[in-house]
């Protein structure tokens, strides 16, 4: 399958880019496609072409190419990169987003799309210590910043099974927790303003030697999903044989946000370790895992990085920075 020509769609966000250098190391023919007008010159240095594109413009996908075995769809509006409130950001790029793709190719004769759902539409089975099925019914929150994204997301999933049912597409959905990895920015909006991304945060008072707290319940559980072992399963989904699923992207090693600290504490200054303390009237990090069985049993999915290997990658980069001809360095965003 290493012969397939792969197109990932918002190739320049977090899991864009590195599934495009990982996928490209691997021996796969890749392209590169997202809404900036220019990269810096990033992906060639890898041999991957770049196009500039509006996914809410389809005759913007004439710049695309025609050579495509399977596209990967990253791209569309999010709420944590959204400065402010603009709903029909979401409709646009992410209904009528997917309506283009899926358009564009019927019209190359690719049948294989991967596309990235969310877990805001799980939302309201957060809290149980069962793990979530991959197969629960899709919801959306009724009120905050997440609501019409939901809304958006469940309604291009709809479309991708239209299009599975009339024209025979293999639609591979993935429902993603964070996907965590380095980038230099590390800020994020939350009901349309800029905060600390928490996990950057403990990061960087760590990495000072400063004290942690520890929210709420220290024991609460959730899913940490490093970067890579989100493009193993992209992967997955690009060599099955399958015509597609529904899939929840999970670590297999779910952990309690006080193990979470100390392994940071650990990680980022071993020559003064953080003090930590708990704060138990403070709010609890919301518990959630997601259950993985499907992605197992039929991709052949194995998720390799638990917290502390995942941490000590997330650390190479933010020493080495190498994305930085695309993001810039973290030292911009101070």
């Amino acid at each position: 399958m290493k012969d397939k020509n792969i197109l990932i769609l918002g190739a320049t966000g977090l899991v864009g880019v590195y599934t495009a250098v990982t996928l490209k190391a691997k021996g796969y023919t890749v392209y590169a496609a997202a809404h900036r007008s220019c990269d810096n010159g990033f992906f060639a240095d890898y041999g991957i072409p770049y196009y500039s594109f509006d996914i809410s413009d389809y005759s913007s996908f004439e710049r695309l190419p025609k050579d495509v075995d399977v596209v990967l769809d990253f791209a569309g509006a999010m709420p944590a990169r959204m400065k402010g409130y603009n709903p029909y950001a979401y409709i646009n790029s992410i209904i009528t987003g997917t309506l283009n793709v899926l358009e564009y190719m019927r019209s190359i004769g690719c049948r294989r799309i991967i596309f990235t759902h969310s877990i805001a539409d799980i939302v309201d089975r957060f809290g149980s210590k069962e793990p979530l099925s991959a197969t629960l019914d899709m919801h959306f929150p009724l009120t905050g910043d997440h609501t019409v994204y939901s809304i958006s997301k469940n309604t291009a999933v709809s479309l991708l099974k239209h299009y599975q049912a009339q024209w025979d597409f293999e639609t591979f959905i993935l429902r993603l927790p964070t996907i965590y990895a380095y980038q230099p920015n590390p800020y994020v909006y939350i009901n349309g303003e800029k905060k600390w991304f928490g996990f950057r945060f403990l990061i960087e008072e760590a990495i000072k030697g400063n004290t942690l707290e520890v929210w709420g319940n220290p024991k609460q559980e959730k899913e940490m999903v490093y970067v890579l072992d989100f493009v193993q399963l992209i992967e997955c989904c690009i060599r099955t044989n399958l015509n597609g699923g529904i899939y929840n992207v999970g670590s297999g090693f779910p952990i309690s946000i006080e193990e979470q600290i100390r392994l940071i504490a650990d990680t980022f200054n071993t020559t003064k370790k953080s003090e930590i303390i708990y704060c138990p009237e403070k709010p609890s990090s919301p518990q959630f895992v997601l259950n993985i069985e499907n992605a197992k049993k039929e991709l052949g999915y194995a998720p390799q990085y638990d917290f502390k290997h995942f941490l000590s990658e997330f650390k190479k980069d933010l020493e080495s920075e190498p994305f930085a001809k695309l993001w810039g360095k973290r030292s911009d965003f101070d």
